[in-house]
């Protein structure tokens, strides 16, 4: 069988299946098999291709007809221009999320920080904010163990394990230190609402990663409450947060003498992340 004969044999599978994206994850996962890059397939479709491969790239378009991500599948996905190791234990990394690390980084150029990641996953905030602030360190926490190994092995791959500390815990254990930033992405989505996500975050990414409780807002309130005593005195938290939380959230951050600094707009125009000072 050539290339060329195995791209439209996924890609028809996975139209029947309802992937809007059949054609490109079908020479995603063909290159995956071949371990060539994309490119290379598409100059050379009419190149044939050994049996061992083709039922292991049949393997694959199987998983990714029942909605599992392509990032899982590959254990992979790029943020900030790295190749971050996922894998089920950790919620995908997305392209908004990219937001604030990028105000972050722009905010804090050239200082020397002590940096928070509260519920870090794949690291992928913390990591990426380090490898742009070389002055900085920071600490990742999250409750699942499994996550933090991910956290790990990619602290190790960008070289930062240097600047970098990874422990299980939850926000309410974090005592007896003062950060100058603390960043979060927690969980923000409505209890309700997750039976209506889409199948391949419903039925793959991990629910403590997404679950934010009746109002959405459960860790949220958590985190800033714990930052009122851990962050110094002008020290800055940043927030992801959902669609329409920005006025609770506010509300909230204002009864805790907060003072927020910057809003960040995703690409749809909400306000996805509220930077936020302390100001005791």
């Amino acid at each position: 069988m050539e290339i060329i004969d195995l791209i439209n044999l996924g890609s028809n599978q996975l139209k029947k299946n309802d992937i809007n994206s059949y054609k490109l994850d079908s020479e995603i996962l063909l290159s995956k098999v071949l371990n060539k890059k994309r490119e290379e397939l598409l100059i050379n479709l009419k190149k044939k291709v050994e049996r061992k491969k083709i039922d292991y790239f049949q393997r694959l378009i199987n998983r990714r007809s029942f909605k599992e991500p392509i990032a899982y599948i590959l254990k992979k996905k790029e943020f900030w221009s790295k190749s971050f190791l996922v894998d089920e234990n950790t919620l995908i990394p997305r392209p908004e999320t990219e937001l604030i690390v990028e105000k972050i980084v722009d905010t804090f150029k050239e200082k020397r920080l002590f940096i928070l990641d509260i519920g870090t996953g794949t690291g992928c905030i913390l990591l990426s904010i380090l490898s742009e602030l070389k002055n900085s360190k920071g600490i990742g926490i999250d409750i699942s163990k499994k996550a933090l190994l991910i956290a790990k092995q990619n602290s190790k791959k960008f070289k930062l394990t240097e600047k970098t500390k990874f422990y299980k815990r939850s926000v309410e254990e974090i005592n007896h230190q003062k950060f100058d930033l603390i960043v979060s992405n927690p969980p923000y989505i409505l209890k309700k609402d997750i039976k209506n996500l889409d199948d391949d975050i419903r039925n793959f990414e991990p629910k403590l990663a997404l679950d934010g409780g009746n109002d959405g807002l459960d860790v949220i309130k958590k985190v800033i409450y714990k930052s009122t005593n851990i962050l110094k005195t002008k020290g800055m938290l940043a927030l992801e947060i959902g669609n329409e939380q920005f006025k609770k959230v506010s509300k909230i951050l204002e009864s805790k003498k907060f003072k927020t600094r910057y809003l960040v707009k995703d690409y749809r125009s909400n306000i996805r992340c509220i930077l936020s000072t302390l100001e005791n």
